[in-house]
């Protein structure tokens, strides 16, 4: 439920997964120019979708959804799209009886939304990863690794992994726990964009980059390079083909270092 961009089950499949999430801002955010007040809070309304072509290999629609962005101070309340961003992912182990699918997947976003909400930003990113899925009866285990690779210096290069481990109560409902953690590699050039933000200097004063959201192409990233989040929550199956979820999610790294005092993320996920 964490991540919810670059970490989904690398089990292909087809499904419609509507997401609701609201993150609250920390009260401060370093830069250059030392702690800014920020405060406030910004919400996401998305929907994802996944088509299986066959039990291997399935295409991912994994951004889109629209983002408003409230802030107490220093920036300015704005909404807009959210970039738009798909690939495909291919299972090459998938073993259904040991209880183990391991997957690799390549998902493309393209600069497609509003700058006001930190979208667009002149840049395209891949992200080629490795995603595992083992279960053991009522535990089950998920884990993605991989990379969010700039195709210009206008967005950071990171490294990520997100782990994820649930259990089944009855069949019904299914407590989860997941850990994040986004990684700087190749900083961005801090150039001049998203102008209705601070006249567009963020991405040259901002001592941080925007997880997994967010690419500001910060200059200065290098400074707080790590982002580690944890979440709780658990998912409820009313229905054999229905999951519905909800998970609170704070960061593990100091808050004025990313853009999350916490998040609340709910969602639906629709199979068949």
């Amino acid at each position: 439920m964490t991540n919810p961009v670059y970490f989904d089950s690398a089990l292909p499949q087809t499904q419609i997964h509507p997401i609701f999430m609201w993150q609250n801002m920390p009260s401060s955010i370093s830069t250059q120019a030392g702690n800014l007040n920020l405060g406030g809070d910004f919400q996401l309304y998305a929907l994802q979708a996944e088509l299986a072509i066959n039990e291997r290999f399935s295409i991912v629609a994994a951004k889109d959804g629209y983002l408003v962005f409230n802030p107490d101070n220093t920036l300015v309340n704005a909404d807009g799209f959210a970039n738009l961003a798909a690939g495909v992912k291919w299972a090459f182990i998938y073993d259904p009886e040991d209880g183990l699918v391991v997957s690799a997947k390549a998902i493309v976003e393209l600069p497609t939304g509003n700058t006001d909400v930190w979208q667009g930003g002149k840049y395209y990113s891949i992200a080629p990863s490795i995603g595992v899925l083992k279960t053991w009866e009522d535990f089950q285990f998920s884990n993605e690794t991989g990379f969010i690779i700039s195709t210009n210096d206008n967005g950071s290069d990171e490294f990520f992994t997100s782990l994820h481990a649930s259990y089944n109560l009855w069949d019904l409902v299914y407590p989860l726990v997941e850990v994040n953690y986004f990684q700087v590699i190749s900083t961005g050039n801090g150039g001049n964009r998203f102008g209705a933000q601070a006249g567009g200097a963020v991405p040259s004063i901002i001592n941080f980059e925007g997880g997994d959201l967010v690419n500001f192409g910060a200059s200065n990233s290098s400074v707080y390079s790590s982002i580690v989040t944890a979440g709780v929550g658990f998912r409820v199956r009313p229905l054999k083909s229905i999951d519905v979820g909800a998970a609170f999610e704070v960061p593990l790294t100091q808050t004025s270092h990313n853009l999350m005092q916490n998040r609340i993320t709910v969602d639906l996920v629709w199979n068949f």
